[in-house]
């Protein structure tokens, strides 16, 4: 596990967009292509205006999420409607941006849609980047939710599901463990002592769904933290 801390959300907001360019610029230079995955939430949105900024050639970057709400692109909870605000601006207003939301009539169905959608996608996944709550969900993948053990098997054919935090009566739509293990490079974006101590304290505490990440080999997740 590779830990990286800085000492403010800016400076680690300015690391992970230059490892991420770098990422999205050399699969361009080896492919002519790349793809990137980005959750949504306020911590990522710092690195989103970062990345923005990078003279990369953006016109042959696919974006997509790792989640999103069941909910309409222009609904103040929308990921898509952060990621269109805060990253489709400058440099990378060329990006095609692929949003997980369609108009299936169900989050079941629409899972099923948006991942034919993400086909699109150049593979594997040349950046994927995620955050974690407080509670150790990552994606849309929330402890206690149902169907929680599935999406998080590494062995399942990779996929967009649709997920249900508990806590929450929205249906969201999730990429599971394994879609998102099949990437080139892989960040955990997070800040605050509370989520550091989940990282640091992972066979010591209950189980979370953030250790099945945690866990992973090629690619391990290299986590930026701060304060």
């Amino acid at each position: 596990m590779l830990l990286k801390r800085f000492e403010s959300l800016e400076d680690a907001a300015t690391s992970l967009a230059a490892q991420v360019s770098a990422a999205l610029a050399e699969a361009v230079s080896v492919r002519g292509a790349a793809s990137l995955l980005v959750p949504g939430g306020r911590t990522p949105a710092a690195m989103f205006r970062e990345l923005r900024r990078h003279p990369i050639a953006w016109d042959r970057v696919s974006i997509s999420l790792t989640d999103e709400r069941w909910v309409p692109p222009h609904h103040a909870d929308s990921n898509a409607r952060l990621v269109t605000t805060e990253m489709l601006a400058a440099f990378a207003a060329a990006a095609k941006f692929i949003p997980l939301h369609n108009v299936a009539p169900t989050s079941a169905q629409g899972a099923l849609a948006a991942w034919r959608a993400l086909a699109a996608m150049p593979r594997p996944f040349d950046a994927v980047v995620l955050g974690m709550g407080d509670d150790g969900h990552f994606a849309s993948l929330f402890p206690g939710s149902p169907g929680l053990e599935a999406a998080l098997d590494p062995h399942a054919a990779p996929a967009c599901v649709p997920m249900r935090a508990p806590s929450a009566p929205v249906d969201r739509l999730s990429l599971n463990l394994a879609a998102l293990a099949a990437s080139r490079r892989l960040f955990l974006f997070i800040t605050g002592e509370r989520k550091l101590e989940l990282i640091q304290s992972v066979g010591s505490r209950a189980w979370l769904p953030i250790d099945d990440l945690l866990s992973l080999r090629e690619p391990g997740p290299a986590i930026f933290w701060a304060p």
